[in-house]
């Protein structure tokens, strides 16, 4: 009698696991060496050309800000992330209960559709300052022009997934006297959740672009805040900084939506 292959048992060759391993590796150390190769040219290109600190500091002048300034970006670090945040799930939020009304009403859709894509046709730079000075310099105008630049992408998607059911399973469910409560928790709900999950990612990221461009209109704290007095003040490392830190506040976002998607849809 013959042994079993290890093809016919399910298992894996012994080569496969480090095989896997290797491939894990190279994914972190080809971004992980590029990163650190455009540093160093980086660097080396500034320090070479004599570039002047105030054009373009180099990544080492940039440390020196992390090391010394570091209070200061923290400080202006946490009104930016609330804002983001704020923004990100209100502006979501709306355009998920829209497009839950769009679809179960075709004339609620035509009524409203058109005035969201009109709005979202207007530069968002455009309409920040008309936010401001209807909501004031405060935090509610940073978070509702951080919501708005969220709500499209959303609305968009999260309509699409909605209305993605495969018509035959509808028209099944209704046979079995299935109620527009069941159909949508149970068919429309499941079947959109990674048309919305690709909308949220979107939106981890430009609901930051959103919070930073309400605090260049008007505010005293904040990263953009941050960016415009550094800017004027010739502050070109703080500057630079300031940029990697809400670069990194989006993609923190950026992640944890990711991690959620990964909890939430397991097909």
């Amino acid at each position: 009698m013959t042994e079993p292959t290890p093809s016919a048992t399910g298992s894996r060759p012994a080569g496969g696991v480090s095989d896997e391993v290797r491939l894990r590796l190279a994914n972190i150390a080809v971004p992980l060496g590029t990163a650190v190769t455009l540093l160093v040219v980086w660097q080396l290109g500034v320090r070479l050309f004599g570039v002047p600190t105030y054009i373009a500091p180099a990544p080492s002048d940039v440390l020196a800000v992390f090391r010394d300034d570091f209070p200061l970006l923290m400080r202006n670090f946490w009104p930016t992330f609330f804002e983001s945040v704020m923004g990100f799930f209100i502006g979501n939020t709306a355009a998920v209960l829209i497009a839950v009304a769009f679809v179960h009403s075709r004339l609620v859709e035509k009524a409203f559709f058109p005035i969201a894509v009109f709005i979202n046709t207007i530069p968002i730079l455009a309409i920040a300052p008309i936010l401001v000075l209807v909501f004031g310099a405060g935090l509610t105008a940073k978070v509702v022009i951080a919501a708005l630049i969220c709500f499209f992408p959303t609305l968009v998607n999260m309509v699409r997934g909605l209305q993605s059911v495969n018509p035959q399973t509808l028209e099944l469910v209704r046979i079995l006297s299935a109620s527009k409560a069941e159909i949508f928790w149970k068919i429309r709900l499941p079947s959109s959740l990674p048309f919305l999950f690709s909308a949220l990612k979107i939106a981890a990221t430009t609901c930051v672009i959103g919070a930073i461009v309400g605090e260049w209109i008007g505010a005293d704290k904040g990263l953009g805040a941050l960016i415009i007095d550094s800017t004027f003040n010739f502050r070109s490392p703080l500057l630079y900084a300031t940029v990697f830190v809400s670069s990194g506040l989006s993609v923190l976002l950026f992640t944890l939506v990711t991690l959620a998607e990964k909890a939430s849809v397991r097909w």
